[in-house]
């Protein structure tokens, strides 16, 4: 007879060991009550492949459900990290590269390119299709094992569903995503074009094989055609890719690095018939963007030494920009200007949500300011020529100089901002300001306006106001900066010219100032040409004064090693810079670094001079030179090397786990700490996972493969005793809560991809591809798996067709109207003709549409599976 207590055991602790009399269990010598009499009374209790672990079948079902959510919001947030690292091993894999010799100019050094092994539609259809979708992949073909090769509504409703979500959802975003005015186009329509009739065929072959051919069973050649798609996919893709049935592509893509180099400035000249505040200084401005598509700055893999250096000295016609900020700001210019797989974006989208290690450079705001002035030119928001100044075509906008002086008590003023080119036609452009070590409302009045040039009006001035405090301060600056309209249609006919931000420096009241050198020593080549030593006037710069200066030998001598003398420098009323130039003479022999003095004396004006009235100019050969060049070169490829997506070694990994930010604190959120502590358990943990760099990545490709199977099969517990308990059906459950979770890292790349990316393509293109490979593998694979075993036991594997059934013939019109939608708006001009994007009211219109579509598709599972109709 059974003893009458109840044992708190869960299905693994229960085991059988013997029958016992009735349901009872005999287990060493005693008699238990059965597993059905364990769990009677207690709702969702034996519903989970692993779950239980304990007995908390016994608590209230409210708190149950409370728990087995935020468990399964938890696991979501663990899939996505050790996909983070899966996603590692695919890129480490998929970027074996050969290297292909081409002849060249000089026929003792023939060109070096390196190519690709995989090619990209072949791997996104392979292993990063694989990467992202592993979760519903791997659920779908645990649920079918585990429920003894009996089919499931989890797995298949999660396929299904993330598709719909995929298709919709992010296609939506990513159409809003797009500022207002811009477009994205994919790129690779033959590829699209195959992935896309595929993402139909399969649905509508799931549909045949459930409803006609066989109805309500899977038989094994059913499941082997579904999982034999999946190669001739990759196949049509990969033809389509090399165009073996179509025109060739205009463009190269067989190059795995195909970047612009770095072309030399040109010299700026401002426009004559415009006048500024007195004492305005010309200055050489940045271009909008300096690199030009059709040469390379990669060599190998490796950074083009001429294109940084001429980068950098781009860069540092900014004020109070150190080393250190010039190698980030080419890093970010490095990394943007490559071209980025899908999976790039979305380990990126990973990163942000748990506070890890980013793959893009953090910028301060400072540095922000300076980036965006590089890529204002809406035509070359990334890598493009520098925008020929056509006169006919657009009117130019910018200042007359880069900077100007004025003091503290000057109250009001006008800034002249002049336009050249075109003048027929009313253009507007916004001018606001930037704080610098001036800070506003302390130091001066804010401004954000629209300025608005009439037809045949060459110049407008805008009010500056200095706000004077009484106090003696050191000279502070600040910046002007002007930008196009966000509107598409104002910024037609319109584009900046050379000097888009200007400095203002505030200078201390009635003081003729201080005349000094700006450092105590400048290092210049030996082929440098001209040393242009600056000369600078501080803390006043009123009226006319003037300064001495001569140049003193030291180990170098005047005549054989440069062009020594004296002179005069007059500063003009306000004028705060003047420069001296001192030819260096290039004697072609090696020889060790020389030095001579240059000082300054005998200042009139009522002027003094400051702490630095003399300075040292060393001469260096260019073999010394380059070594000082190659710290800026190690920087940079440091702070590309930190961006890598995978690590090398355990320690990196460890250390990425164990720092918020990967460690740069400087520049992490509140939300980054929040998140870094709410994932802490899990980065620890798959920190252990053996890195890329082992066995080329393969190792950490099964180990994060075998991973992600176990935190996905605890997902499917979670989410079908968290449906029960809530009294949501599985397919429901699958649809909506699992699709949505699985999905939902994708969403964030994917519109990351839209705004940074010049096509379409990684942040849409790839959609279709992956609801295909969900379907081939995700269904096919258990399904064939599931039906040979049934085979052998003589057997049928059924399939319902009921809520499946209804759910793939609902998505498969659904879809073909979205594909067509988008198909529309790439052929017709109201939608901008692309895509993504477009003008702001159709952009709205086709947001709010497919987001229609997925809540028809939701709503019209939801109800079909509670037998509305």
């Amino acid at each position: 007879m059974a003893t009458e207590e109840r044992l708190d055991l869960s299905l693994d602790q229960v085991v059988v060991a013997e029958p016992g009399p009735g349901n009872s269990y005999l287990i060493n010598n005693n008699t238990y009550i059965s597993e059905e009499d364990v769990y009677s009374g207690y709702r969702c209790a034996r519903l989970g492949l692993l779950l239980p672990f304990f007995s908390e079948y016994t608590w209230p079902e409210g708190v149950r459900a409370f728990l087995y959510l935020a468990g399964l919001l938890y696991c979501f947030l663990g899939v996505a990290i050790i996909a983070d690292i899966f996603m590692g091993a695919i890129e480490k894999i998929t970027s074996k590269t050969r290297k292909v010799y081409l002849t060249s100019e000089k026929e003792d050094e023939p060109e070096v390119i390196e190519v690709r092994i995989w090619s990209d539609a072949v791997a996104n259809l392979t292993l990063m299709a694989l990467g992202s979708s592993a979760p519903e992949i791997l659920l779908s073909i645990i649920e079918v094992i585990g429920n003894n090769f009996e089919s499931g509504e989890l797995g298949p409703g999660t396929i299904v569903g993330s598709a719909a979500f995929n298709l919709f959802i992010i296609s939506a975003v990513c159409v809003m995503s797009i500022p207002n005015g811009e477009t994205r186009r994919i790129r690779d329509i033959k590829v699209f074009g195959v992935t896309a009739v595929f993402s139909v065929v399969a649905y509508l072959w799931l549909l045949i094989i459930l409803v006609a051919v066989s109805a309500d069973e899977v038989e094994v050649w059913e499941a082997l055609v579904t999982v034999l798609m999946f190669p001739a996919l990759v196949l049509l893709a990969w033809l389509a890719e090399k165009n073996f049935c179509g025109v060739p592509n205009k463009t190269d893509t067989s190059k795995q690095i195909e970047l612009g180099n770095f072309q030399p400035e040109e010299a700026l000249m401002p426009c004559e018939d415009c006048l500024v505040c007195i004492g305005l200084r010309p200055r050489r401005a940045l271009p909008a963007d300096k690199f030009l598509r059709q040469q390379q700055y990669f060599k190998d893999g490796r950074l083009d030494r001429d294109g940084l250096v001429a980068f950098i000295k781009e860069v540092k016609n900014y004020p109070g920009l150190t080393d250190e900020d010039a190698a980030v700001l080419a890093a970010s210019k490095l990394v943007e200007s490559q071209s980025h797989s899908r999976m790039w974006y979305r380990v990126g989208a990973v990163r942000s949500m748990t506070g890890g290690r980013k793959t893009q450079p953090q910028l301060s705001y400072k540095l922000k300011e300076v980036y965006s002035a590089m890529n204002e030119h809406p035509e070359a928001p990334t890598v493009g020529e520098v925008p020929k100044v056509t006169p006919s075509k657009n009117a130019i906008i910018d200042f007359h100089s880069g900077s100007c002086a004025v003091m503290e008590n000057i109250g009001k003023f006008e800034v002249a901002i002049c336009r050249s080119g075109r003048t027929d036609n009313e253009v507007s452009v916004r001018v606001e300001t930037i704080d610098g070590t001036a800070t506003e409302e302390q130091d001066y009045v804010a401004i954000n306006e629209v300025i608005t040039f009439k037809p045949g009006e060459t110049e407008k001035f805008v009010e500056v106001e200095i706000i004077n405090d009484n106090q003696w301060e050191p000279d502070e600056e600040f910046f002007l900066k002007i930008s196009l309209l966000l509107d598409r249609e104002k910024r037609d006919g319109v584009q900046l010219g050379r000097i888009s931000i200007m400095e203002i420096t505030i200078l201390n009241d009635d003081e003729p100032g201080m005349v000094m050198f700006q450092k105590r020593g400048f290092l210049v080549k030996e082929s440098v040409g001209n040393a242009v030593i600056p000369v600078v006037r501080k803390n006043g710069a009123d009226g006319e004064i003037s300064v001495k200066w001569r140049t003193v030998d030291k180990s170098a001598i005047s005549g054989h090693d440069y062009q020594g003398g004296e002179g005069t420098l007059v500063f003009k009323h306000t004028e705060i810079t003047q420069n001296i130039e001192i030819p260096i003479i290039d004697d072609m022999a090696p020889e060790k670094d020389e030095h001579f003095e240059v000082e300054l004396f005998d200042p009139e004006g009522g002027a003094k001079l400051g702490q630095i009235n003399r300075t040292a100019v060393t001469i260096t050969n260019d073999d010394d030179f380059n070594n000082v060049l190659s710290n800026m070169m190690m920087m940079t490829n440091a702070n590309l090397h930190s961006l890598q997506v995978h690590h090398e070694t355990y320690i990196g990994q460890i250390k990425d786990a164990l720092n918020v930010n990967g460690g740069d604190l400087e520049n992490a959120s509140g939300m980054d700490y929040f998140m870094h502590f709410l994932t802490f358990g899990w980065k620890i943990i798959f920190a252990l996972v053996p890195p890329p760099s082992i066995l080329g990545g393969w190792l950490c490709f099964f180990v994060s493969l075998a991973v992600i199977g176990v935190l996905t099969a605890i997902i499917g517990d979670l989410a079908a005793i968290f449906g029960c308990l809530v009294g949501l059906r599985d397919s429901v459950t699958a649809i909506t809560f699992v699709a949505l979770g699985t999905s939902l890292p994708d969403t964030f790349a994917s519109k990351t991809a839209a705004v940074q990316e010049k096509y379409a393509d990684n942040a849409v293109g790839n959609v279709t591809g992956s609801n295909s490979v969900n379907v081939f593998l995700g269904l096919g694979a258990p399904w064939f798996i599931a039906a040979v075993y049934h085979l052998c036991v003589g057997t049928k594997f059924v399939v319902k067709a009921g809520n499946l059934g209804f759910s793939v013939g609902l998505f498969s019109g659904l879809c073909v109207t979205a594909l067509t939608f988008l198909m529309a708006r790439r052929t017709l001009g109201m939608f901008g003709k692309a895509e993504l994007g477009g003008p702001p009211i159709p952009k709205y219109i086709s947001f709010v549409f497919l987001v229609i579509l997925w809540l028809i598709y939701v709503v019209c599972v939801s109800f079909q599976a509670y037998e509305y109709f």
